[in-house]
Formats: structure tokens, C-alpha cells, sequence
């Protein structure tokens, strides 16, 4: 065989050499994957979002109301309960429970613990799904921390671990574990959801977390991995099975000793839920408290945001004022009752009271709900007069049934309650009769329009049309107690209005004070002529309608107030340091008479007077009084349209023309309004007159006299 035919049959290569080629054709492919794969990692950690984009924990939990004298109120309803807690008052037990279940090399690695990622690697595909996970205590708080809406994939396992490591550079184990015992999920109950071991705790076993004993610990050391699969209150055996797990755990690391764990796996679950976490002491002025925070600050920041919210309210006072309220009126069938208190020299509100049971109607008569206030609007007509110079103790009026047709407005008639009628009197001598035909032309003589601003000027802040029924209490709308107290307070300070706040302070996480609230004063009404109000409105109850709210002390002044079918009966009195108005009537309706509660008819001065009297003398209100101004009014002859000059000038009204025999000329006050509208008005809303007696002789002095107080 020739050299050139061996050269032709000899083999190009043997099975060696193919399989070098294969193995190093997979190698080069393998290390262009790793290339690929490292190059992805490298660039998938380097987009991921620094240290310093990360949230804050948040310094405080949910917001917590504050009474005046310092005691709990309750905190603000939130989708999210958290309760801050330092590492120092978080039990040992609980945090090692923590580590054992969730991270049990914690206190070895650098933020990522690879031999756990590779154990659960192994255990996955042993059990042919994802049943362990890797994530470390670390990754899992820069996950609450960082990433925002993090997704179940491989990106957000990198960003993770490159962040933890970071974060593990920078902090210390106890610093990482505290902040992630106050930012892991523990489960939801009615709605709210426990962030953090202090909330977990009072929702689940009703105590603060630093009491919790090794069987509780480790039951809610087992909860963050899954919540909902492991509530006590949903599964109480999936619970303890978990929590049993977790003790189990506590010692194979040795952080238990045998026996201990023993007895802790034996031991019952002891759940006792907490149903009073958002529980609130004086709901319906928490309820309007949250609502001006909300309006202040928006809903996020109050229900999230870890405010301490100091307010006005006096719990003693309101304790005795329901007290007093429930004692009145003690019956299920009995009208409701509702009160505001107000301090005048600030504008605190002191009590919001109603009689109705929270969790039956959550609406709050004494700030939402609107009634006709009757007589009580009879001051502001009187602050009017004043105001215009008419002395109330040498201007008369003729009581008796009005039968008007008035260019502007149309018919009015108006009567008495029980149609009885005092003659020609003065304004001092109507005032304590309450007498409705004598304010309706007083109202009219003062313009009706001019009626409604004093109202608005004073504090009310309804609607108000400026026509003559308003002046004898028949709005369209009506008023709450929360204004009529506020309008009563200005005249109980002197004429200076102060808006009514229910906040004095709000501090903030960061340790910012704010005061959303402030009672910049305002005068309204000279200090005389407060002082001549109030002098009439001691006279009303010492002497007049009123004398059932008079508790002795000589700084007191008052009015009540019925409205026409008995369905509303109020009585709003003051000192110079505490206004109150009281509400009596049935909420569900306008039409409801209480003409027969107890076996008596329901005026103002019957039940909501005693309730007012045993307010003060219950609460102790200390009696002040009023001191008269040096400044005098300058009264003016006064020759109204409706006022007589004198006692004996008695000369009648007539029916269409008012008191000249049919003169077209509008009265005073006719162009407050245009039009009219008849179902805008309340007939002869008022109080029961009384025996007038005779009236005081003018006053010595300009400015009128006799102190309030005597």
C-alpha cells in the first residue's frame, strides 16, 4: 500500500476529540451565559433605587386625641393600626421568636444569607414549588422600606439584596430587627390591619407588647409570613400549629431549653382580642374633632400620620351633663337632648353632649343638627335695639294678637303660646315675658335684615333669610346648639366673638407644634351693649321664664326657648366664664309635639333649664360675674313705627295698614328682602308668658343700671 493510500484511510480524529470540541463549544456558551447573566445582575443593582430614596420609619403610630386635662380620647380609625416601639421594650423572647422562624443566621450574615438561599433553593425542588423562602429580616425591611410596589420576580430579589447589604453596612442588628418589629404586617381584624408588634399585640391579646409572655411571642413571631393563613382569631388551629413551629425552632438554636419549650407547646393560644384599639371616649365630639383635622391636614395625614391632637373638652363636664340629661329625661320614649358649652374668654369647647347612644346614630345633634330655636333668637333682636340706641326700659309696646299684611313680606299673624296678653310694656318688662307680638314689632322696627346681621355677626352661622318671623325664632333652616352657645359666648365676652375651637394643639411625629385653630377675637358689639343684654337676660332668669336654669349665682343670664306645636324647647344661658345652650326635642322629625312628656308640656324652661341648672351646680362652674363697663350708650328717642311713647299711649294696631289706619309706607327694615314667601314662616314661635310685674324705674345714669350682679 502506497504512502499516499494510508494518508487517505488514516482517520481525521477520534471520539476524544469530538467530545473536547462538544464540552468546550457547552463551556464557551456557559461562560457567555455567566457573562450575560453577571453583565444583567450588574445592571439590574446599579438601577436599583439608594439607601437614600428609602422611607423613613415612621415616628409615630395613629393618631391619638387628647382631652384638656391630658387624658386619652382615642385614636383616629385607620386602615393601618401601628403603635411605635423601641427595641428596648420589645421582649427578648420575642425578638429572638423573630430570628428563630425568620432569619436564623441573622446575627452571621452581611444582610444576605446565601447558604439560606441555597436551602431553599434545594428545598424547592425537593418539593417541586416555592415552599421556603430566602429573604433575610434584612431584604425583607428594604422591601417595606424601598421598593415600591415590589413584584414577585427575580429583579426585585437582586435590588433586595444589593439594598440589604447596604443597609447592613450602615446599621446594626438591633437597629434593623427593632425597625423591622415596628414595619411587618401581622394581620387584619375588622378592617384595620396590625403593623408592628405594639398594634399586633392590643389587637390580639389586649396588652402592651412588653407584657407578653413565650407562648404569645411566638405566635406573633409566626404571623408575618402569612398573616391571613395564620390569624388566631380566623384559624386558631393553623395558629398554634405555626406557633408551635416557631417554639420548636427556638430550640433546635438553642434559645429555649427543652422543658421550656415543653410547657409553652402545651399552653393554649390565650387570644384576647382587642375590640377597643379605635374604641373613642365621647364619640360625637371625636367624630367632629377628626373632621376638622381632616379638613385641616387631609384624610392621609390624620389617619396615617401619628398625630398628637390636644383638645378642649372637659370630661368631668361632660360627664355630668349626660348625667344630668339621662336623669331628666330617663325614658326610652323621652325626647332627646343634646348641649354645648363654651368658654367665652377663649372659645373653647368645653362639652359636646348628646343624649343618644352612639352606636345606635352616630349623628350629633349638638353640632349637625338644625331645629328652630324659638325665643332663644329674641336676644339677637334685643342686641339690635340696643345696638340702634332704643332703651329697653323707656321704649313700650302694645301685647296683644297681630294680624299684619306688610308690603315686603305679606300676612303675618302672630300670637302668644296660650293667647294671653300683657297691655303696653317696655322691653325689659317683654323680655322676661318673652312676649312674641312685642318682639315681632320690635323686629320689624329694627329692620328684619339688620336682625339677621347681629345673628351672623355673633356667631350664627346658618343661613339666615333676614325676615320678620327670624326675630321670634321661625327660620327656614334653623340653627344648631353649637352656633346659638357660640352667639351666646360673644355676648358673655363682652361683645368680642371668638370662633369655636375644639383643638389646641397638634404635634406632629418630628416633634412640630401646630395650632390649627387659632381664636383670633373679634368685637361684634360694644361692651355696653353687651352689658345691657346681659343685664335683661339676668332679669329673665331671675325673674322670668327662666327661673328653673338659676343656680344663686348673680353672673348668671339666660333665655329659653319654644317653638310653636311644642316640638322644640331650648334654654341658652351663660357666665362670663362657661355659655351653654340646651336642645330638647325628638330628632327624627320636626312635627313630633311634646305636649305631653312626663304629663307636662315641654317649654324651655321646664327640662332643658333643669338640665342647665344641674349642669353648673353638678360640674361645680364656678359663679363669676359680670363687671359693668365705664363706657356708656348714648340712647336716642325712639319712635319705631310699633312702639308706644309712653304706658299710656295705647293706640291700636290695626288690621292692614299697621298703626296708621292704612298708609302704603313700608316699615322698617322692609327692603332687607324682596318678595315673599309664606311657607318661610313659623307662627307665634315663643314662650309661655308670664304675670309681668310692674316695671323698674328708669335708670339714673345714661348707660342704665343695676348691676348684673345684684
Amino acid at each position: 500500500m502506497t504512502q499516499r493510500n494510508r494518508r487517505r484511510r488514516r482517520p481525521h480524529g477520534g471520539i476524544g476529540t469530538k467530545l473536547l470540541l462538544v464540552f468546550g463549544s457547552v463551556f464557551v456558551l456557559l461562560a457567555i451565559a455567566a457573562i450575560a447573566v453577571t453583565s444583567w445582575v450588574l445592571d439590574v443593582a446599579a438601577d436599583a433605587p439608594s439607601l437614600a430614596s428609602c422611607k423613613r420609619i415612621a415616628k409615630g403610630g395613629n393618631s391619638v386625641l387628647y382631652a384638656a386635662d391630658g387624658s386619652n380620647l382615642g385614636r383616629v380609625r385607620s386602615p393601618v393600626a401601628r403603635q411605635l416601639v423601641s427595641i428596648k421594650r420589645v421582649p427578648k423572647s420575642l425578638q429572638l421568636a423573630t430570628v428563630a422562624i425568620e432569619d436564623q443566621r441573622f446575627y452571621q450574615h452581611d444582610g444576605v444569607d446565601y447558604e439560606g438561599i441555597l436551602r431553599a433553593a434545594v428545598k424547592d425542588v425537593e418539593a417541586g414549588q416555592p415552599v421556603e423562602g430566602g429573604s433575610t429580616i434584612t431584604q425583607q425591611l428594604v422591601r417595606n422600606l424601598c421598593i415600591r410596589k415590589p413584584e414577585r420576580n427575580l429583579e426585585r430579589k437582586i435590588v433586595e439584596a444589593k439594598l440589604a447589604v447596604e443597609y447592613s453596612e450602615r446599621h446594626s442588628r438591633r437597629e434593623i430587627l427593632g425597625s423591622y418589629l415596628n414595619v411587618a404586617s401581622y394581620g387584619t381584624v375588622e378592617g384595620s390591619t396590625a403593623v408592628g408588634v405594639g398594634a399586633a399585640s392590643e389587637f390580639f391579646f389586649s396588652k402592651p407588647v412588653w407584657k407578653l409572655r413565650l407562648p404569645e411571642a411566638a405566635l406573633l413571631a409566626g404571623l408575618p409570613q402569612a398573616p391571613s393563613e395564620y390569624n388566631p382569631l380566623l384559624d386558631p388551629a393553623s395558629a398554634k400549629a405555626r406557633r408551635n413551629e416557631v417554639l420548636r425552632q427556638m430550640r433546635r438554636l438553642g434559645y429555649l431549653s427543652a422543658a421550656r419549650a415543653k410547657r409553652a407547646i402545651a399552653s393554649g393560644l390565650r387570644v384576647d382580642p382587642s375590640n377597643s384599639y379605635f374604641d373613642h371616649r365621647e364619640p360625637y365630639f371625636f367624630d367632629y374633632v377628626e373632621h376638622k383635622l381632616i379638613e385641616e391636614y387631609g384624610a392621609d395625614r390624620v389617619r396615617r400620620g401619628g398625630l398628637a391632637v390636644q383638645t378642649t373638652i372637659d370630661p368631668e363636664l361632660q360627664r355630668v351633663g349626660l348625667d344630668a340629661m339621662r336623669s331628666t329625661l330617663p325614658y326610652s320614649t323621652d325626647p332627646s337632648s343634646a348641649f354645648v358649652s363654651i368658654d367665652p374668654r377663649n372659645g373653647h369647647i368645653r362639652a359636646m353632649v348628646n343624649s343618644s347612644y352612639y352606636d345606635q346614630s352616630q349623628f350629633n345633634l349638638a353640632a349637625q343638627g338644625h331645629r328652630q330655636p324659638g325665643s332663644t333668637f329674641k336676644t339677637f333682636v334685643l342686641t339690635t335695639a340696643i345696638k340702634q340706641g332704643i332703651d329697653p326700659y323707656s321704649t313700650y309696646y302694645t301685647s296683644k294678637p297681630l294680624d299684619l299684611y306688610l308690603p315686603t313680606w305679606g300676612h303675618w299673624t302672630v300670637h302668644t303660646a296660650d293667647e294671653g296678653y300683657l297691655g303696653t310694656v317696655n322691653l325689659q318688662q317683654a323680655t322676661v315675658a318673652s312676649d312674641n307680638t312685642v318682639f315681632a314689632q320690635l323686629d320689624l322696627d329694627v329692620g328684619p335684615e339688620a336682625v339677621a346681621a347681629t345673628a351672623h355677626s355673633l356667631g350664627i352661622t346658618s343661613p339666615l333669610d333676614g325676615i320678620p318671623a327670624e326675630g321670634i325664632g321661625g327660620l327656614r333652616i334653623g340653627v344648631s346648639p353649637l352656633e346659638m352657645a357660640s352667639a351666646y359666648g360673644t355676648i358673655a365676652a363682652g361683645g368680642v366673638r371668638r370662633e369655636p375651637v375644639a383643638i389646641t394643639k397638634v404635634i406632629f411625629p418630628s416633634g412640630k407644634i401646630d395650632h390649627p385653630e387659632p381664636a383670633d377675637p373679634r368685637r361684634e358689639v360694644s361692651k355696653p351693649v353687651a352689658w345691657q343684654v346681659t343685664r335683661l337676660l339676668h332679669d329673665n332668669i331671675v325673674e322670668g321664664t327662666g327661673t328653673a336654669a338659676y343656680t344663686g349665682c348673680a353672673g348668671q343670664a339666660g333665655k329659653t326657648g319654644t317653638t310653636d306645636g311644642y316640638t322644640d324647647a331650648w334654654f341658652a344661658g351663660y357666665q362670663p366664664n362657661l355659655a351653654t345652650v340646651v336642645w330638647v326635642g325628638y330628632p327624627d322629625s320636626n312635627d313630633v309635639s311634646m305636649s305631653s312628656v312626663h304629663g307636662i308640656i315641654v317649654f324651655g324652661g321646664t327640662f332643658p333649664a333643669e338640665i342647665w341648672r344641674s349642669l353648673y351646680s353638678g360640674a361645680g362652674v364656678p359663679c363669676e360675674e359680670f363687671t359693668e363697663p365705664k363706657e356708656k350708650i348714648d340712647w336716642a328717642p325712639f319712635y319705631g313705627r310699633y312702639a308706644r311713647s309712653s304706658p299710656r299711649d295705647d293706640a291700636s294696631l290695626t288690621g292692614k295698614g299697621g298703626s296708621d289706619g292704612g298708609s302704603s309706607e313700608p316699615p322698617p327694615g322692609s327692603a332687607a328682602v324682596g318678595g315673599y314667601d309664606p311657607n318661610a314662616y313659623a307662627p307665634g314661635a315663643g314662650q309661655e308668658p308670664l304675670p309681668v310685674p310692674p316695671p323698674p324705674p328708669p335708670p339714673s345714669s345714661v348707660s342704665g343700671g343695676k348691676s348684673a350682679g345684684r
